[in-house]
């Protein structure tokens, strides 16, 4: 309902400004863009092609630069920036959060980095950097450095003081740190309970050592899991000696899983979630071309398998029409195993000690559908083409073909997580081949078996 409900605002706004557009009118676009959050122009400009998106880019206010550069996608992003002067990019980024920062920096051009770096203070510049040292997809990259910390041997009078004296909380600020004066982390305290605790509270009785603090070199993908399974808000983030480092908060872990989704929606097709829309179709055509080119070496290796049942296929041309529903069939099994066991590896739920058991699930699976539609296709085969054996070879090629459709859909993904591939690009075209082969070759070999006896 959520989506719906966002799909059919975008669409109304891209109406509206496409409307205005048309009329020549520009201030009607720059009221319509500068009411929405940096999110939704993020989305709207995302929508527009390359020539209205840099017209309507031009009216965004310029204070919100900065947050709407964070919620587009990289080729857009980097379309932006390449119509904005570099002291334009520095103006925009200079009241950004370090970890949003960090995920800007590696799409800025050089010089711009290094007057963005110029422009920060000392400890600001050391912050970035240090973020910047950590891999990518990691908790290091994730998290704000911005933290508020206590000591455990004060009050709830003294800490409430130092808030006032701070005047204002970094975002999403839920509850405070507590560290020594090594800066190790030792717990956290919630905002509620300092409000709701007499003055004279000490700050240990009200410590929460329950919620444990994220290694700095945790996965994207493990950081993500965790505020899903513990509905946390915010969470710390430690170095090896437990020191306290920093803080992630859930609108980042928003965009993780956000991305997460477009990865494995788009990936299955080979596409890159970060596309542009409306990219050039040089561009595309580039991007695209490498997986048509892989998809096509696989196409002759079944096309090869196909060939050598020729004289079959002249002889029974029955095989050729049913060929096509064998393939199908087998396709579709192989790519719901497939789904199913690359949504288990992403959240975590599928390792060493289960695999076995869900191949065996899944095989079965593929049996019993096997079994229940081979007898539908033998029954339509045998009236279309009046053979019974004809309806004998593609039912057992169909219970076959699933069985293994099922244990591919399973083993390729975990094979190639293990070999470090991301299965949910590549995954699916060589499912599909296997499918297509085994499928082919049960079908034709059985065919060739029962029918030129």
């Amino acid at each position: 309902m959520a989506e719906t409900t966002r799909q059919t605002r975008t669409a109304h706004q891209l109406r509206m400004l496409s409307d205005a557009l048309d009329s020549g009118r520009l201030g009607p676009v720059r009221r319509l863009v500068n009411t929405l959050s940096p999110a939704e122009i993020g989305n709207l400009l995302e929508s527009l092609p390359p020539t209205r998106r840099n017209v309507v880019w031009g009216l965004v206010d310029t204070e919100d630069d900065g947050e709407v550069l964070l919620h587009v996608g990289d080729d857009v992003r980097e379309s932006l920036i390449a119509e904005m002067d570099p002291e334009e990019i520095v103006a925009a980024l200079e009241d950004l959060d370090i970890d949003d920062l960090v995920e800007l920096m590696d799409d800025l051009p050089e010089a711009v980095t290094e007057e963005v770096l110029r422009s920060m203070d000392r400890e600001n510049r050391e912050r970035l950097e240090q973020a910047l040292a950590y891999p990518e997809d990691t908790a290091g990259r994730l998290m704000n450095p911005d933290v508020v910390t206590v000591r455990a041997d004060a009050t709830v009078d003294v800490v409430l003081r130092y808030l006032r004296l701070r005047g204002e909380l970094p975002e999403h600020t839920d509850r405070l740190y507590v560290a020594n004066r090594r800066r190790q982390y030792l717990g956290q305290v919630a905002l509620s309970a300092l409000l709701t605790r007499e003055p004279s509270t000490p700050v240990n009785t009200l410590l929460d050592e329950d919620q444990p603090a994220i290694a700095v070199h945790t996965s994207a993908n493990d950081v993500a899991n965790a505020f899903s399974d513990h509905d946390w808000i915010s969470a710390p983030v430690v170095d090896g000696n437990n020191v306290l480092l920093g803080r992630i908060t859930i609108d980042d872990v928003v965009d993780i899983i956000r991305e997460q989704a477009e990865h494995r929606a788009l990936g299955a097709a080979g596409l890159d979630e970060d596309e542009d829309l409306f990219a050039s179709p040089l561009r595309a055509m580039r991007r695209r071309a490498l997986w048509l080119g892989i998809n096509l070496t696989l196409a002759f290796v079944v096309a090869s398998i196909i060939g050598l049942f020729e004289s079959t296929l002249e002889q029974v041309v029955a095989l050729a029409v049913l060929m096509p529903i064998v393939a199908s069939m087998g396709g579709n099994a192989g790519l719901q195993a497939m789904t199913l066991t690359v949504r288990g590896l992403a959240l975590g739920q599928l390792g060493g000690g289960n695999v076995r058991t869900l191949l065996v699930k899944e095989i079965t699976v593929g049996l019993l559908n096997g079994v229940l539609w081979a007898l539908v296709v033998a029954v339509v085969a045998g009236l279309w083409f009046h053979s019974s054996m004809l309806a004998l070879a593609i039912a057992s090629a169909m219970v076959i073909n699933l069985a293994c459709a099922a244990a591919a859909g399973v083993s390729i993904p975990v094979v190639m997580r293990r070999l470090n591939i991301d299965p949910a690009i590549a995954g699916s075209i060589v499912v599909t081949l296997v499918t297509d082969a085994l499928g082919f070759f049960a079908f034709l070999g059985l065919g060739t078996v029962l029918l030129l006896k």
